[in-house]
C-alpha cells in the first residue's frame, strides 16, 4: 500500500524530532544540503560530516554544512543516533563495513541513494548484526550541479522523500527516519524497496539516460559546425540532467540495471510507434500523439507540488 504524508508545517516536527548527534557520511549536494536543513532547523545538537578530502573538511566548514568535518570515517560515527550515506550506492557497503566497530548500539543508518533494493538487501543484514538499524530511504531531490558548493537548505522542502522500510525493520527506526526527512520539509511516502526501483526507472533513471543520448546523439563531433549554434531552449532544457555526475549515474544506472532495461524496452517501442506515424504522415496520429502527451503533462503538473529536480 502507498501512503503519503504532506506536512502541515515544521514546527510540529521541531518539537518532536532531537537528536544529540547526526553524521553525514558524504558531505555533496545532497549531504552537504541536509547538514545545512539540520542546522537551521536545530534538529541535532551536533552534526558531522564525513569526507575524503582534506580540502573538503575546510570548504565543508567554511560553508557550514556540518559541525565538524573529518576523514576519520570511525571517529565521525562514534556515538551517532543518526547516520545518513550520502556516498554514491557502489560505495554504501564498503564504508558500512568500515565504520561497524564505531557504531552505537541502536544506532539508525539509512542513506538517500536513487536505488533501493539492492542497498536495503546488502546493508540491512549487515547493520543488525552490529546491534543497529538500517532503514532506507530515498529523497526525490537534487540538481545537476554537485558537490557542497551547491547545497542549500530548502533543497527538501516538498520533495517526496521515499522510505523503505522491511517486515524486518525496526518500527521505531521507520518512524524516525521518516520524522527527519519531515522536519527538513520533505512529504514522506512509504514504498517497498522492489516498488520504488520499479518506479523510479521510468520517472528519474530512464529520463537521465534519455537525457544522456540525446546529447550525445545531437552534439556528436561529426555534426555540422553549425548544429551546437541551433540547440536553444528546448534542447537546453531536455538535457539539463546529462550534466550530473556520471560516477553516481554510473551506479545507479547499474544497481537498477534490471528495472532500467526494461523501462528502455517500453520506451523504445513508443518510439517505433511514433516512427511508423511518421512513415504514413499521418496528421491526426501524431496530433493525437501530442495533446496526449501535453494533457498527461498538465494534469500532473496541476496536481502535484513543485517537484525538486533530480
Amino acid at each position: 500500500m502507498i501512503s503519503i504524508f504532506h506536512p502541515p508545517s515544521f514546527i510540529v516536527y521541531l518539537l518532536r524530532v532531537r537528536w544529540n548527534k547526526i553524521t553525514v557520511v558524504g558531505v555533496g549536494l545532497l549531504g552537504g544540503s541536509l547538514g545545512l536543513a539540520i542546522k537551521q532547523r536545530r534538529l541535532a545538537k551536533t552534526i558531522v560530516g564525513f569526507v575524503r578530502r582534506a580540502a573538503s573538511v575546510v570548504e565543508c566548514q567554511k560553508l557550514g554544512a556540518v559541525d565538524h568535518a573529518t576523514q576519520d570515517l570511525r571517529n565521525a560515527v562514534a556515538d551517532a543516533d543518526l547516520i545518513v550515506l550520502c556516498t554514491p550506492i557502489a560505495q554504501m557497503r564498503a564504508r558500512v563495513d568500515e565504520m561497524l566497530p564505531s557504531l552505537k548500539r541502536g544506532a539508525i543508518v539509512t542513506d538517500v541513494g536513487s536505488v533501493k533494493a539492492c542497498v536495503v538487501r546488502e546493508l540491512e543484514r549487515v547493520v543488525a548484526r552490529a546491534g543497529g538499524h538500517f532503514i532506507g530511504s530515498h529523497p526525490m531531490a537534487g540538481a545537476e550541479k554537485t558537490g557542497v558548493a551547491a547545497a542549500r537548505d530548502d533543497l527538501f522542502v516538498n520533495a517526496v522523500c521515499v522510505v523503505t522500510p522491511t517486515r524486518k525493520s525496526n518500527k521505531t527506526a521507520a518512524r524516525r527516519v521518516e520524522e527527519l526527512w519531515r522536519a527538513v520539509g520533505g512529504r514522506t511516502l512509504r514504498l517497498a524497496p522492489g516498488l520504488h526501483d520499479a518506479l523510479v526507472s521510468r520517472s528519474s533513471h530512464l529520463p537521465h539516460i534519455v537525457a544522456s543520448v540525446l546529447t550525445n546523439h545531437v552534439l556528436n563531433p561529426k555534426r555540422p559546425k553549425q548544429q551546437a549554434s541551433l540547440c536553444a531552449t528546448g534542447f537546453c532544457d531536455t538535457t539539463r540532467i546529462a550534466s550530473g555526475s556520471p560516477e553516481m549515474w554510473r551506479d545507479i544506472a547499474l544497481g537498477n540495471r534490471v528495472q532500467l532495461r526494461a523501462a528502455l524496452d517500453g520506451f523504445v517501442r513508443e518510439l517505433q510507434l511514433v516512427q511508423a506515424i511518421l512513415r504514413r504522415g499521418d496528421s491526426a496520429e501524431i496530433t493525437r500523439f501530442l495533446e496526449t502527451a501535453k494533457e498527461r503533462r498538465d494534469r500532473w503538473r496541476a496536481g502535484t507540488a513543485s517537484p525538486s529536480p533530480e
